[in-house]
């Protein structure tokens, strides 16, 4: 029995040193052929929703680590709640930026080392700083940077420490789509206003997403921008706020201005597909599958600014030895290329894009990033095409895009408030 344990032991720490090249060494030179037998280390259990957890991604990390990597997928309510109460269901969690703060309070994700992570010097200024550029407005709410280090007290904050509280992937700017048959292509930052949301002339055929720390900013930008009410701090809105927008969006609704709140991705595609709306809160995907089924979908760039997301990777409390070396070798894998690329095809960014630029053709790349005219079909994720030839990307470029934020997704200190008068809303 002793001599089974020894070759146990023995075994195991083969297997850590294994993976441990695979997050360092193997990650640097681009992935080969990193194992051949069966017995390939712990299986990588990732929580999160549709949007990242897809199963081409899993397939191609699968293929170039090594390991098995089983997803959970859900949506965003439900990941979140399953993050912030059981630890030991998951080791890695992909989500929004907006439920760092709920994770970090509930203590079920531990630092990340950024020692250990091979491509934290090429993430860009926007992750660590909050704007793209040194003039861009940093937008209201919780920029990236804000919640991003872990200080030596145990808080969150934008000063550089050795550890982070999430890894920076995905990101974009969020507005909202119009069908260009029913409502004019306008111009970007110019014609484009989150007011139109609320303009009585689309009565009937408005869908807003149905979430409530993102649907609130989706209202108030336009309210705002059609002068119904103003606010002092968009990404801290008070109770008394929250309530005026609720009052002004409850009576657009009993008005018959909206025609559905969308809880999916292809829930929002649908609804304009089969021309039951014209304008909705969208997501990049959705308006991409909207384009692929042949419907002239515009993604909005409002001439109020955008509504701004990121995406995190966080690591579960209780992932250690073996799994925790998975993790970061995930974590960097992420980083590497391969699915910085892929993001891109459903007009998703990745914060040190020039990683990805060599998975992309040159074409791809001038219009996802450069706001360059397209110079064929191209095609997203699923193959379909998405952008015709000469087509430019409305809003244009990475950094283009970025110089015009409003707001960030946030949970306020007045969520709770705002879930009761969403509730409210959609009941109505």
């Amino acid at each position: 029995m002793r001599q089974q344990s020894e070759t146990g032991s023995v075994i195991n720490r083969g297997r850590r040193r294994f993976l441990q090249g695979v997050s360092s060494a193997a990650v640097a030179a681009g992935f080969p052929a990193i194992i051949k037998a069966r017995n390939a280390g712990p299986t990588l259990r990732i929580l999160g929703t549709h949007a990242t957890l897809q199963e081409p991604i899993r397939q191609q990390a699968e293929r170039d680590l090594g390991f098995r990597i089983e997803l959970l997928p859900g949506g965003s309510s439900q990941v979140l709640l399953q993050a912030s109460t059981e630890p030991d269901s998951f080791d890695l969690y992909e989500q929004w930026s907006d439920s760092m703060r709920l994770l970090w309070q509930a203590g079920t994700i531990q630092p990340i080392d950024v020692s250990r992570l091979t491509y934290w010097d090429e993430v860009n200024r926007l992750s660590k700083t909050g704007r793209i550029t040194e003039e861009a407005p940093i937008g209201a709410g919780d920029p990236p940077n804000t919640i991003l280090y872990v200080q030596p007290d145990g808080a969150l904050g934008p000063t550089p420490q050795a550890q982070i509280s999430y890894l920076p992937y995905v990101h974009n700017v969020d507005a909202f789509g119009y069908n260009s048959r029913v409502i004019p292509e306008a111009e970007p930052y110019v014609g484009d206003s989150w007011g139109w949301l609320l303009d009585p002339a689309y009565a009937g055929r408005v869908a807003l997403v149905n979430a409530p720390s993102i649907g609130i900013f989706d209202l108030a930008l336009a309210a705002r921008a059609r002068g119904l009410m103003d606010f002092a701090d968009l990404g801290a809105m008070t109770e008394e706020e929250v309530d005026e927008l609720f009052k002004i969006a409850i009576a657009y609704k009993l008005d018959g201005q909206f025609r559905s709140f969308w809880r999916s991705i292809p829930h929002s595609a649908e609804l304009m597909i089969s021309d039951d709306v014209c304008l909705e809160s969208m997501f990049s995907p959705g308006a991409l599958m909207v384009r692929a089924a042949g419907v002239p979908c515009v993604y909005a760039a409002p001439r109020e600014g955008y509504r701004a997301w990121f995406g995190v990777m966080c690591l579960s409390r209780n992932c250690t030895d073996e799994c925790q070396e998975a993790a970061y070798a995930y974590m960097n894998w992420w980083l590497s290329g391969w699915a910085g690329a892929y993001m891109a095809r459903q007009g998703y960014y990745i914060f040190n894009p020039e990683r990805s630029r060599p998975f992309l053709g040159a074409d791809e790349w001038g219009y996802w990033y450069a706001g360059q005219p397209a110079q064929r079909p191209l095609p997203g994720t699923d193959g379909r095409i998405v952008v015709q030839p000469g087509e430019v990307r409305h809003g244009g470029s990475y950094v283009e895009r970025w110089s015009h934020v409003a707001v960030w997704n946030t949970v306020m200190s007045t969520y709770d408030l705002s879930v009761r008068r969403w509730s409210e809303l959609v009941l109505a």
